[in-house]
C-alpha cells in the first residue's frame, strides 16, 4: 500500500487536529513584512488574544527573527501571562506558519515525532521573497532533534485536512494547480500524500472562495470535525460568487465516504457577509478555526452569522470552549487562525 521505507510504512501518520497537542507554533510577523500593509499595529491585538487564549490549553512556541524581534514580541505580550510561551530564533518572511511550518507526523507504537518538510513557494510564487519561510521545518527539526522527511513536492499545510485515521480532504484547484508542481500527475501527488501522511482515502473538492490567494485552500471551506463528520461552508445568497462553488462542494461531500466505508455526516457552516478593503474582497470564513486542546479559536467578523457559527462549532466540540475573536483587521492579511498556527502533537 505504501512505498517501502517511507514514513507511512514506518508507522508515522498525521494526527487529526483535535488529538492532543504538546504545543502550538506561531511565526510572529514583522512590521516590514508584506502580510499586513499599513495595518501591523491594528493586527497585533489579535495576536495577543491568540496567545492568551491558548494559555490554559498548551504551550505556544513562537518563531522570531532575532533578539530584537523577540524583545519586541515580549513587549507586545507584557500584559498577559506568558508562562506557556517559548521563543525560537527561527527567521521567517511572513507569519503563515500553517503553510511554511513543519508538518508533525507521529508514530504511535513507540511514540515519537518526525517532521515532513514539503517544499514551499509562497502559494505559487506569488509573494517573494520566501527563502526564510522555505527552511522553517528543517530549522524546527534541528531545535527539537527530530528526523526530517522531504517529499520533494510543493505543498502547504492549509491545503489539506485529515481525520487522523486515513482520510484527507483537499481541493483540485490548489493541489493540481501548475504553479505548485508542474509536470506532476494527480497520481504522483496522491502517492506523496499517502506515503508521508499515512492516508488511504483522498477526497477531492473543487474550488475555494473568492478572495483566497492560495488557489483554494481547504481550511477556508471544509474541515473534518470527527472521523466521519465534516463541516463545510455554504453561502446563502445566490448572487454571491461563492454560492455556486460552495454548493458544488457540498454536493460532492454528500457522495463521499470515510476510509472505513461510512458515509460522511456533512454539517454546514454559514459564510460571513463579504469583507472588502481597498477594492478587494478578503477571504473571510468561519472555517478557518483552530482546534487546540481546550479551546477552539473561531474567527468572527461582527456579523449576525457569528452566533450561528459559534453554536455550530460548540455542538461539534462540546468538551472544548469555542472562543470567538474578531478578525476583521486580521483578515487583511488574507488568513485567520488556522493559517497562523501549526500544531505539535503530544507524544
Amino acid at each position: 500500500m505504501f512505498t517501502e521505507n517511507c514514513p507511512a510504512a514506518q508507522g508515522y501518520r498525521l494526527p487529526a487536529e483535535w488529538e492532543p497537542h504538546e504545543a502550538t507554533w506561531l511565526s510572529w510577523p514583522r512590521r516590514e513584512g508584506i502580510s499586513f500593509p499599513d495595518a501591523y499595529d491594528e493586527v497585533m491585538p489579535v495576536f495577543v488574544q491568540l496567545v492568551d487564549a491558548l494559555r490554559e490549553s498548551e504551550k505556544v512556541r513562537i518563531n522570531v527573527n532575532d533578539e530584537d524581534h523577540e524583545r519586541h514580541v515580549r513587549l507586545l505580550l507584557k500584559d498577559i501571562d506568558t508562562s506557556h510561551v517559548e521563543y525560537f530564533q527561527i527567521p521567517t518572511n511572513e507569519p503563515w506558519c500553517r503553510d511554511h511550518g513543519p508538518i508533525f507526523i507521529k508514530r504511535d507504537s513507540d511514540p515519537q515525532l518526525a517532521i515532513v518538510d514539503w517544499d514551499y513557494n509562497a502559494w505559487g510564487g506569488k509573494y517573494p521573497p520566501f527563502d526564510l519561510d522555505e527552511v522553517v521545518p528543517t530549522r524546527v527539526a534541528a531545535h527539537l532533534r527530530l528526523p526530517v522527511y522531504s517529499p520533494g513536492l510543493v505543498m502547504e499545510g492549509g491545503s489539506f485536512d485529515v481525520n487522523g485515521t486515513g482520510s484527507l480532504l483537499t481541493t483540485g484547484s490548489c493541489l493540481l494547480n501548475p504553479n505548485r508542481n508542474p509536470g506532476k500527475s494527480k497520481y504522483e501527488i496522491e502517492r506523496s500524500l499517502r506515503d508521508y501522511l499515512q492516508v488511504t482515502n483522498i477526497l477531492w473538492l473543487g474550488d475555494g472562495i473568492e478572495g483566497d490567494d492560495t488557489d483554494g485552500h481547504i481550511d477556508d471551506i471544509s474541515r473534518f470535525v470527527g472521523q466521519t463528520t465534516v463541516l463545510t461552508a455554504i453561502e446563502e445568497d445566490p448572487k454571491d460568487p461563492n454560492f455556486e462553488p460552495l454548493l458544488a462542494n457540498l454536493g460532492l461531500l454528500k457522495t463521499m465516504k470515510a476510509e472505513n466505508g461510512t458515509s460522511l455526516e456533512v454539517r454546514t457552516l454559514p459564510m460571513p457577509p463579504r469583507v472588502d478593503k481597498e477594492g478587494r474582497r478578503l477571504p473571510a470564513s468561519y472555517a478557518n478555526f483552530y482546534i487546540a486542546n481546550k479551546v477552539i479559536l473561531l474567527p468572527v467578523f461582527s456579523s449576525p452569522n457569528d452566533k450561528q457559527a459559534h453554536e455550530t462549532l460548540q455542538h461539534c466540540f462540546p468538551g472544548r470552549r469555542v472562543l470567538p475573536i474578531d478578525c476583521t483587521e486580521l483578515i487583511w492579511g488574507l488568513g485567520a487562525f488556522h493559517c497562523l498556527t501549526q500544531q505539535q502533537p503530544a507524544v
